[in-house]
């Protein structure tokens, strides 16, 4: 993922912030289906991701990882977990947004690479620099923060933080492509999402899907919107160091930050405030040491 590629070789730098971007705009976009209950929402978002994620696998003739995936019992069970903490990921992502509480899913966010700095140490044998345990401790002293004056919305963030962090870790241990990947996930987790569904249809409300056609074509874009971010986000990360990725992947929870101050017009409490504050500090911290230690390399 992080090797070098030709001076010649294109850049993957407009991939990487297509991607994030995309993914730190999606507020806006969770907005315009907030109608749809949230449970509702990510069973039609994982159906709809598989056509879309089959059509770029056919595209890239990515087939073989596909079978290998199936076929490889070690890697099944892999993603397996991994697609239950996506689901769970997802719903929390959605819940957070249409409740109102944008913060929360930025802090999540934020806090997320520094949780995966602490997960490679405790669980990869991985070491962490002095100014990496310092910028962990002052992340964590933004949490701490938040237990006094944002207790309600604290676990949004920790379990945002948590399921993506330990989703990324379980797709470090199978040799399965972003996509492919993201295709078994979502073949894997289409029973449950059926049965979702389902569920609902049979409710006196019935079926957000169908309604009109205006919302039924937002449902269906839920597919495009979880695979095509992906896509260029696993085009990049060949084509970029994996150290320049991870500065650019706080752009996502910058831009929910600033939509939840301007469009959401949310009021800023003051623990959240100070949260932020201690979260930027230690990503300064975190983003200085990969640039420290990539001029080393």
């Amino acid at each position: 993922m992080s090797e070098q590629c030709p001076d010649s070789a294109p850049s993957g730098l407009p991939h990487a912030l297509g991607a994030y971007l995309i993914w730190g705009f999606l507020p806006l976009y969770l907005i315009l289906v907030s109608e749809v209950p949230p449970f509702e929402f990510v069973g039609w978002r994982i159906l709809w991701t598989v056509p879309f994620c089959f059509l770029i696998v056919a595209l890239r003739r990515q087939w073989s990882e596909i079978r290998f995936a199936f076929t490889d019992g070690k890697a099944l069970v892999t993603l397996v977990a991994s697609a239950s903490l996506i689901g769970l990921n997802w719903f929390i992502y959605i819940w957070a947004i249409q409740s109102g509480h944008v913060y929360a899913a930025s802090i999540g966010y934020y806090l997320n690479p520094l949780l995966n700095v602490l997960l490679g140490t405790w669980l990869l044998g991985e070491t962490l620099t002095r100014r990496q345990w310092l910028a962990v401790s002052v992340a964590a002293a933004g949490v701490a923060l938040l237990l006094g004056g944002a207790l309600t919305s604290l676990w949004m963030s920790l379990s945002l933080a948590i399921t993506f962090g330990l989703y990324g870790l379980l797709r470090k241990q199978v040799s399965v492509g972003s996509l492919p990947g993201l295709t078994v996930e979502s073949v894997l987790l289409t029973p449950i999402s059926l049965a979702i569904v389902w569920w609902y249809a049979r409710q006196p409300q019935g079926s957000s899907f169908g309604k009109d056609m205006e919302l039924s074509f937002l449902i269906v874009i839920g597919g495009v919107v979880t695979a095509f971010p992906l896509l260029l986000f696993a085009i990049a990360a060949r084509r970029m160091d994996y150290s320049v990725i991870g500065f650019i992947q706080f752009l996502a929870p910058t831009i929910v930050f600033i939509l939840g101050l301007t469009v959401f017009k949310q009021e800023l409490q003051p623990a959240q405030l100070g949260s932020f504050i201690l979260i930027w500090i230690a990503i300064a911290l975190f983003i200085s040491d990969l640039f420290a230690r990539s001029r080393v390399a």
